[in-house]
């Protein structure tokens, strides 16, 4: 653990097996499902405490709410890390996800 890089591998290795489940906070305030447009909200039992832009989530739960459980902060540069073709702009309507996406792929390139 005394590698300054130790959580942060971590995470990336969990989004790697979990980079479809990602969700992006919209201007309206809620979180949208990044590849198939489903509104959601953080579950109460999270332990996130405050609304980052870009979320990657273990669970879906569909109530009479479509809330996401089981949550970690993901950087939305690491998605193109982990899964460039998945997120394929030319994929992606135009919409908010998308061009939130655009900036993360030019972010990730400048690297």
């Amino acid at each position: 653990m005394s590698d300054k890089n130790y959580y942060l591998n971590i995470k990336k290795a969990l989004l790697s097996g979990f980079f479809m489940q990602t969700a992006v906070l919209q201007r309206a305030g809620h979180y949208m499902t990044t590849k198939d447009d489903q509104i959601v909200l953080l579950h109460p039992s999270t332990v996130i405490d405050h609304k980052p832009e870009w979320i990657m989530y273990n669970e879906f739960l569909l109530t009479s709410k479509n809330y996401i459980r089981t949550c970690m902060v993901i950087d939305s540069t690491w998605l193109y890390e982990v899964a460039p073709s998945y997120y394929d702009l030319d994929e992606f309507p135009d919409n908010e996800t998308k061009r939130k996406l655009e900036r993360a792929l030019k972010k990730f390139s400048g690297k």
